[in-house]
């Protein structure tokens, strides 16, 4: 595992030859952070695997073209229902975050993967083409004792698969 800082390039990121990215959580509004968006939309044109959590899944959703809004109250616990909308299983989510994706803005080639079951607001996405997926809870958090650890291996694979293609 190679810890880069949140200002690193694009070409930064991928000069370290990363197998996948994960984008981790962090505080204040995305939209601000238009360098690192700019930066983050590079990093996925390039076709490595991304992964973002909380404000990596709303930086992810801006740069592939979606706008984020301030939540009234912010969704904050250990007890969020967030429904998968392929499957239908519902897993409790820790969350911590006042921002979330407006569902009306997310573009054609981006699905809306998952949904807090409280407020019907966007908790996951996926680019249909791309390797690329991320979720607005907090799945290291593990409040359901094994819900979200799905997410990982399904990164795992993504990885595994991008390595598979390639190669060729």
């Amino acid at each position: 595992v190679t810890v880069v800082p949140c200002d690193a390039t694009a070409e930064e990121i991928l000069a370290g030859r990363p197998d996948g990215v994960m984008l981790s959580n962090g505080p204040g509004d995305p939209a601000e952070n238009v360098e690192i968006i700019a930066e983050i939309a590079k990093l996925l044109r390039s076709g490595v695997p991304v992964f973002g959590i909380c404000l990596g899944h709303q930086i992810i959703s801006h740069a592939l073209g979606a706008k984020t809004f301030k939540l009234k109250f912010g969704h904050r616990g250990a007890n969020h229902p967030v429904k998968d909308l392929k499957t239908g299983k519902i897993s409790i989510t820790s969350q911590n975050h006042g921002f979330a994706v407006d569902p009306d803005t997310v573009p054609d080639n981006v699905e809306i993967t998952l949904i807090n079951l409280n407020d019907n607001t966007v908790e996951g996405i996926a680019h249909r083409t791309l390797p690329v997926f991320s979720v607005q809870y907090h799945p290291e958090a593990a409040p359901g004792p094994r819900d979200p650890q799905y997410l990982f291996r399904d990164f795992r694979k993504m990885i595994a698969a991008s390595k598979r293609q390639h190669a060729r």
